[in-house]
């Protein structure tokens, strides 16, 4: 049985789907802050899906899971990921991201569990020094969110020497789209990300919103970023626990399209999608956003044998066609 921290969110349901279409059972560890009960019941239609509702950072929680049931491995999401909340409020993140994975790795160390599929962030890299960003980039995070993924990537690393624990770390950059067929979606409250704002405001009565500058060294001048498909997200996440059930070695992987998109294109995909004009207003650059932001997937498409297949429209689509489900609209 596989058990999937942070099951019940965005992109751990969408791996729960993918993991439940390869035959696997699976349980989800989900205190629900983040993550939605009415997600868990609907991955519960799909397949094998037992749920524990518990907090990683009280480590009684976790340790009742790997006594009720007989864990294999760890596919781990449950993190808090709001960057400005980070500086705000440092100590939850790290007792919650660092301490919390902390514990999780101490219960599976004792009940001889040594394999963890991580889900970490490009944000421990902070400042791109070049881009596209390779694995063997600097890290240097800038925010306290990553700076509390980067000490459990540096934990991890020592439990490997020290236990023989396993583990694989995913840095993604940014991620977009939803479930193909409509069964789950990208659900935040609040919700930060470009995509899923810009199509709300079609059931919002709309919004102007804002493109911080239009003066980078990039094609149209606006920022690039590199989305990649949930759903594809999804398949490296089996792709990784399968190389470390083949090699048994620990390793990281920086997950992207390789190219990126405009925040400009962006909203030109939206528009064609909405089929509607999105008002936008141009104002200064933000301190600190770099022009180009995009990975070097090369690694994890020779070792994992992973390439992103879905493109920026069928993301915004089925992005678009959660937001008509979650607003009472007919999808067609």
């Amino acid at each position: 049985m596989i058990l999937i921290t942070g099951g019940a969110g965005y992109i751990g349901s969408h791996t729960v789907i993918n993991f439940l279409n390869a035959g696997k059972d699976i349980v989800i560890f989900d205190n629900l802050e983040n993550g939605h009960i009415e997600t868990v019941q609907t991955l519960q239609k799909i397949g094998s899906v037992k749920f524990e509702k518990g907090d990683l950072r009280n480590i009684e929680d976790i340790e009742k899971v790997f006594e009720k049931y007989d864990i294999d491995a760890v596919i781990h999401f449950a993190a808090f990921a709001l960057v400005g909340e980070s500086v705000e409020n440092p100590a939850k993140y790290y007792r919650n991201n660092t301490f919390g994975t902390l514990n999780l790795l101490d219960t599976m160390i004792k009940h001889n569990v040594k394999k963890i599929v991580f889900s970490s962030t490009c944000a421990t890299y902070g400042e791109p020094e070049y881009t596209p960003i390779d694995e063997k980039h600097p890290q240097n995070p800038i925010n306290p969110y990553g700076a509390s993924k980067l000490m459990v990537e540096r934990i991890m690393e020592d439990y490997d020497r020290a236990y023989g624990l396993k583990s694989i770390k995913l840095r993604y950059f940014n991620v977009a789209g939803c479930d193909s067929k409509n069964r789950v979606g990208e659900w935040h409250e609040p919700e930060t990300h470009l995509i899923p704002n810009i199509l709300k405001s079609t059931f919002t009565g709309g919004q102007t919103f804002k493109i911080f500058g239009d003066d980078y060294d990039t094609p149209d001048g606006t920022c690039i970023r590199d989305y990649v498909n949930v759903e594809d997200l999804a398949e490296v996440h089996r792709l990784a626990l399968e190389y470390l059930y083949k090699e048994n070695k620990s390793d990281v992987f920086n997950l992207g399209t390789e190219h990126g998109d405009s925040v400009k294109n962006i909203f030109d995909v939206c528009e064609q999608v909405l089929d509607k004009k999105i008002p936008v207003e141009v104002v200064n650059r933000r301190a600190g956003d770099p022009a180009k932001l995009y990975a070097d997937s090369q690694k994890a498409q020779k070792i994992l044998g992973w390439k992103p297949e879905k493109t920026i429209q069928e993301s915004v689509q089925s992005a678009y066609n959660w937001e008509k489900f979650m607003n009472g609209v007919c999808v067609k």
